[in-house]
């Protein structure tokens, strides 16, 4: 039986909730989708459904990775291609008893190892320069062959390659063994570079593949070239490859099982894998109906002409008590920088108002007693 000095207590009390707001981890979803109906709303409220999953998909992404895309898989020359910096080594071989270039007692001549220059061309005595740049060396040896013919008839030439820095690429990152890689042929792609370094780190997460080709800036993810042929495209002379760790995230708040910066496991996450990456909604604290992806879209988003959203700040909110809404948070993608957030379900707030009701009546009661 309550006495009249516990029911004043009891007052207190209800009065104290009725004046303040009750303590929370996240906010409601009532309180972010009511104000958004406003005309004064800066941001804009969808709900995620099958028939809104279209329009999404026709906005602009949002924090991408800086790319000018990715070269496609294709063929190069089987054998080795000379270019400017190379050293290619050449010997003569004369017969002849009145040969410019060799004695009676030495039938050959090591010319020894000759820089090509930047035009592209080497010096051979009594001929002068000869192109080789953009030969292979079984065409650049018979070419010299073919001017040393002028002065010495029998002479035959004997030519091998060495790639220079110019005619081999670089892995400088993220595998086993990086360095510079001789370029035997120019058949040589992305995955059998990759090989020749050792291989890809293990320790990396989702492994991100950077081209540097002259100005350009390619990129790709190691799973798209394993899964996708045609991505495993072929390197250029001066190529550099970098292997890096993928740096994309989103945010996890509210009632969720972990809040926590999360990355990007797989080129592609949903939202509802995204749920699943945070530890799932928390059964005593979230609202099932009320999950909310917070995103900005950069102003380019709204000009004229582009279907876009309404607002640069949006919140979409799924609910995950439908069959709806389950099938389309497995088709709403998470941008990087986005926010999931777990709202609190109205009940929990009740549970909390109900259990400091209690408490405070048990206090009256002694009171009271």
């Amino acid at each position: 039986m309550i006495t009249r000095k516990g029911t004043i207590v009891a007052a207190l009390v209800l009065a104290a909730l009725a004046g303040c707001s009750l303590p929370r981890g996240a906010a409601l979803q009532s309180e972010i989708s009511r104000p958004a109906a406003g005309d004064t709303a800066d941001y804009a409220f969808y709900q995620v459904t099958r028939a809104l999953l279209p329009t999404v998909q026709a906005w602009p992404d949002v924090n991408v990775t800086r790319t000018d895309g990715w070269p496609r898989a294709g063929h190069g020359a089987l054998g080795q291609i000379i270019v400017p910096g190379d050293t290619v080594s050449i010997t003569v071989w004369d017969s002849s008893e009145n040969s410019l270039l060799t004695s009676l007692e030495q039938r050959q001549t090591a010319l020894g190892e000759l820089t090509v220059s930047p035009g592209g061309t080497v010096f051979i005595p009594y001929v002068g320069a000869v192109r080789v740049a953009g030969q292979s060396p079984e065409v650049a040896r018979r070419v010299i062959e073919e001017r040393l013919a002028e002065v010495a008839p029998s002479s035959q030439v004997q030519l091998s390659l060495i790639e220079g820095q110019n005619n081999s690429v670089t892995v400088a990152a993220g595998v086993s063994a990086p360095g510079v890689f001789p370029m035997r042929d120019r058949n040589l792609n992305v995955l059998s570079l990759l090989g020749q370094a050792g291989g890809v780190a293990p320790t990396l997460r989702n492994p991100l593949i950077r081209l540097q080709r002259g100005q350009n800036n390619y990129a790709t993810s190691l799973k798209t070239l394993y899964e996708n042929p045609r991505a495993n495209a072929v390197v250029r002379p001066g190529d550099t490859i970098i292997v890096e760790e993928d740096d994309r995230y989103f945010l996890a708040l509210g009632a969720a099982g972990k809040e926590d910066l999360i990355y990007f496991p797989r080129d592609h996450v949903t939202a509802l894998e995204a749920v699943s990456l945070i530890g799932g909604l928390t059964e005593t604290r979230a609202d099932p109906e009320g999950l909310l992806v917070l995103r900005e879209y950069p102003a380019s988003a709204l000009a004229a002409g582009l279907r876009g959203p309404r607002q640069t700040r949006v919140v979409f909110s799924i609910d995950m008590t439908t069959a709806d809404g389950l099938f389309s948070a497995k088709n709403l993608q998470i941008m990087p920088g986005d926010v999931v957030l777990a709202t609190e379900s109205p009940v929990s707030s009740l549970q909390v108002a109900l259990g400091l009701l209690t408490g405070g009546l048990g206090f009256a009661n002694q009171l009271g007693g």
